[in-house]
């Protein structure tokens, strides 16, 4: 799946990453944009598929960052508050229209991917960014992504009707 040498340190989490990746895609492309933006993925904050894919790239993108650091030597640790990354990154993106929400999320994988890509060591920091970013972070989302796509389907076959 990943063009890197067999003995990278990362290419297994890569891997995985990129199939954590292509399922949440799949389930976010089987979707209508108007449908992105329904809220109900989570209701108390209300969340839209739009929101989540903001609130995952977002991530993405600060993993790459941090990958940067770590590479430089000028990572200065992970000791952060979740809850309030959450709510930044989340107000942030909340009113980006459809198309600039996905493709921040794509760019901010992509850059990530190049940055992880360029880590020729492993490092127990790291690979908690690999934790909070990627493949985790992706399973945490995936079930609730799936009801609710389900969900999304059933309203859209109602209307048609």
């Amino acid at each position: 799946m990943t063009d890197l040498p067999a003995t990278h340190p990362y290419l297994a989490d890569l891997d995985a990453e990129a199939h954590g990746w292509r399922h949440l895609v799949e389930l976010v492309r089987s979707l209508t944009p108007e449908q992105c933006l329904v809220p109900g993925y989570y209701v108390d904050p209300a969340w839209s598929v739009r929101d989540l894919v903001g609130h995952v790239g977002t991530w993405l993108a600060e993993a790459g960052i941090q990958f940067e650091q770590i590479r430089a030597g000028t990572y200065e640790g992970h000791d952060i508050d979740i809850d309030a990354l959450n709510a930044s990154f989340l107000e942030a993106m909340r009113d980006q229209p459809w198309g600039v929400t996905w493709s921040q999320a794509n760019a901010g994988r992509t850059r990530m991917r190049q940055a992880w890509t360029e880590l020729r060591e492993p490092s127990e920091e790291a690979a908690w960014w690999i934790r909070k970013s990627g493949v985790d972070h992706y399973e945490e989302h995936l079930d609730r992504l799936e009801e609710w796509v389900a969900e999304l389907r059933v309203q859209r076959a109602e209307r048609a009707r």
